[in-house]
């Protein structure tokens, strides 16, 4: 499987359910930290009803993330999904630190400004997909806590 490309999921298709929905043909290979960047948000200005979910650089933070073997034919599916074929995220390829050592993944970066932020739904949402996916708990929790829009719309991420 190491031909395979591996993806790595910080917002909702953390969760396992929801991303086997969206490439059936990838299946989870586990989970890892992505150290030396943050979770933010960001385009807020895009008009999708909140701030979107991405990653910047950040030398004192972590992401977890949850790892994906991801075959070609569900890749194309997932950029469309994440709209990485019409310029909203582009992707990344980085070093995930996982029980069993380090190994090289690919992220979707929002190309956009940093700033605004997330609905109340769309970060229920992915405080849910780390639940499901077996973050820690304190992460879950500062998911859970970070400041949100009260009304919401529909995001992606």
């Amino acid at each position: 499987m190491d031909a395979v490309p591996v993806y790595a999921a910080y917002g909702s298709n953390m969760d396992p359910k929801l991303m086997a929905q969206r490439a059936p043909h990838s299946p989870m290979r586990g989970t890892g930290w992505l150290q030396g960047w943050r979770l933010t948000f960001g385009g807020d200005d895009l008009g999708w009803g909140g701030a979107l979910a991405t990653i910047v650089e950040d030398p004192a933070e972590e992401v977890f993330v949850v790892l994906y073997d991801v075959p070609e034919w569900d890749e194309t599916s997932l950029d469309q999904w994440e709209a990485a074929t019409r310029g909203l995220y582009h992707k990344v390829r980085l070093r995930v630190q996982t029980l069993d050592g380090e190994i090289v993944a690919w992220f979707y970066v929002l190309d956009g400004y940093e700033g605004g932020l997330p609905s109340a739904l769309y970060l229920g949402t992915l405080a849910d997909a780390a639940e499901s996916a077996g973050a820690p708990d304190d992460y879950v929790k500062a998911l859970r806590i970070r400041p949100c829009t009260s009304l919401g719309g529909q995001g992606l991420d």
